[in-house]
């Protein structure tokens, strides 16, 4: 039998019937074991198998602020909060990357325990950018949908749009590496720049239409290159500021904008493209 056939972990809580935070016994590091059934009827002191065939995902935070920060989130926070969050952040890892920023351990069970205080409390959840998220992170949000579900079941409570939006936000950061509040400051971001634009033109964008995703997923691209200040050639910039110069004037006050925003400059090449995509949806 080899060492790792012999290895057994010692459960140290019960989170819920599916997961379990166990002891590895090398290192005497705290993990998470996610697998349906592993928790049901196991007792702190009780070991599994570290190749038992119920385990799905093992978890292991590395980062010493993050160990941390979790065991403070596992003295403050309801340990079926806890648990429901764990399963979410298997289905992540099942459903779209195992390479997951180690810090959702961290966030998502906080951002749900909070949101499930609101709710309890009858206090409106309100998210000014719900359509920009469902457009942006179309993958993430239909894994948040499910994710609401599994909140729902557990704790009896509807879920509404509004916080599906924000648990979306949680997934992408979690997949991309990005922290929640630079997600949410870049879906406002865009949210912002079509305001300008249809207080500019005088026309309202419909959210439902495939114009609108076209010209947020266009922003998206512009935004994050000019966030991570990387080039782009347009060779038609000239044609753009003498053919079409309301739709560059009007491109010229959103990188403004976004420059307010991110503190940093604009080239030109990236106006001349939000231009063009300006000029496009003024035609439609």
């Amino acid at each position: 039998m080899s060492r790792e056939q012999e290895k057994v972990y010692a459960i140290t809580r019960v989170l819920n019937h599916n997961v379990v935070l166990v002891e590895e016994p090398d290192s005497q590091q705290e993990i998470v074991l996610f697998g349906k059934g592993i928790g049901f009827g196991a007792k702190p002191g009780n070991t599994i198998p570290a190749l038992d065939p119920r385990v799905e995902k093992r978890f292991r935070l590395e980062s010493e602020s993050h160990q941390k920060q979790y065991q403070t989130i596992l003295s403050q926070v309801d340990p079926a909060v806890v648990g429901i969050a764990e399963e979410i952040i298997a289905l992540i890892a099942i459903e779209i990357t195992p390479q997951l920023n180690e810090h959702v351990h961290v966030a998502l069970p906080d951002h749900i325990q909070f949101a499930i205080y609101r709710l309890k409390n009858g206090m409106e959840i309100v998210n000014p950018f719900l359509f920009e998220v469902q457009s942006l992170y179309a993958k993430e949000y239909a894994l948040a949908k499910r994710a609401a579900d599994m909140i729902k079941k557990a704790f009896s409570l509807d879920i509404p749009e509004s916080e599906i939006g924000f648990l979306a936000l949680h997934i992408h950061s979690a997949i991309s590496y990005t922290p929640v509040n630079k997600a949410v400051q870049f879906a406002n971001i865009i949210s912002e720049l079509v305001t300008i634009i249809e207080q500019r033109t005088g026309k309202t964008i419909e959210r439902s239409t495939v114009d609108y995703v076209r010209l947020i997923t266009h922003l998206r691209f512009a935004v994050d290159r000019i966030r991570q200040q990387k080039s782009i050639q347009n060779p038609l910039l000239d044609r753009v500021k003498t053919t079409i110069p309301e739709a560059y004037e009007l491109a010229s006050e959103l990188a403004d904008y976004i420059s307010s925003r991110l503190e940093v400059t604009v080239p030109e090449d990236e106006i001349g493209y939000m231009a063009m995509h300006v000029f496009r949806l003024l035609q439609q």
